[in-house]
């Protein structure tokens, strides 16, 4: 297996599998999330890649196998495995505002009755659920609402592993508003023919809570002081324009002007 989209959770990844499906040079595997090089019961001192490969069926002749697992940008040592398992791997990454990532992320563990804090409390006294807890403890996959969003800090993890030139990096707005230029970045990149244009693809869940409603200016601005200075650190390492994210608008003027006379540095 060559490809990997390796996130954001709640950033595009579904409607983006979607169009992989409709690509005759791709081969998929039976479902769009594999989890294994985040798999914990896994001996990562001998790992099995049959269970892997036995995620397609049949030989993938020309075809590039693709997995599209959107915790391992996050996940501590899937980045790694990834790297032990094909070096020469090429990674995509989706990035959506950190704000309203958390939110969504929220929603759909609201909706499977995962959490059962609202999102204000979830996003303050809520991460004590964290506390003290090992980086690979399951408590991390649920409410890592916060965390998620420092992307900054993961695209440095990555280019410790990988060469820049093996890693793609995009806006999710992109792929929902001008979805063929950003396809088109993913072909030439993958090296690929181009996708059909069978329009967009709106594969997004959305989770309708109690809870959604109570959500104030503060829990931006909370979401915005939190990730602050890794958002300078993504800017510069993804290369992305994120100027219309609302977490940074929300950022304060000092915090912005650090960021910008960083940017242009």
């Amino acid at each position: 297996m060559s490809v990997f989209v390796c996130g954001a959770q709640k950033g595009g990844t579904t409607s983006l599998y979607a169009h992989f499906l409709e690509h005759p040079d791709l081969q998929d595997p039976d479902e769009k999330e594999i989890h294994f090089f985040d798999d914990e019961t896994i001996d990562w001192h001998d790992p099995c890649y049959d269970l892997l490969h036995a995620r397609f069926d049949g030989s993938a002749g020309a075809r590039l196998r693709y997995d599209i697992t959107p915790i391992y940008q996050f996940w501590p040592d899937s980045l790694r495995r990834i790297a032990d398992y094909n070096p020469d791997a090429k990674l995509i990454f989706l990035f959506r505002d950190p704000y309203e990532r958390a939110l969504s992320h929220w929603a759909m563990e609201f909706a499977r009755h995962a959490e059962d804090l609202d999102f204000r409390r979830a996003i303050r006294e809520g991460r004590d659920r964290l506390s003290n807890l090992p980086r690979n403890a399951p408590a991390w996959r649920e409410y890592s609402y916060l965390e998620r969003g420092l992307y900054g800090e993961q695209i440095e993890r990555a280019l410790q592993l990988f060469p820049a030139g093996q890693m793609l990096f995009l806006r999710s707005e992109g792929l929902r508003d001008d979805y063929m230029t950003t396809l088109k970045a993913i072909q030439d990149f993958l090296g690929i023919s181009p996708f059909p244009d069978t329009g967009p693809k709106r594969e997004h869940q959305r989770y309708a809570t109690p809870g959604t409603g109570k959500t104030g200016p503060d829990d931006l601005a909370l979401i915005a002081k939190f990730v602050a200075s890794d958002l300078d650190k993504f800017c510069q390492l993804s290369g992305l324009d994120t100027s219309g994210w609302p977490t940074r608008n929300a950022i304060s003027p000092v915090q912005s002007s650090a960021i910008e006379m960083a940017l242009s540095a």
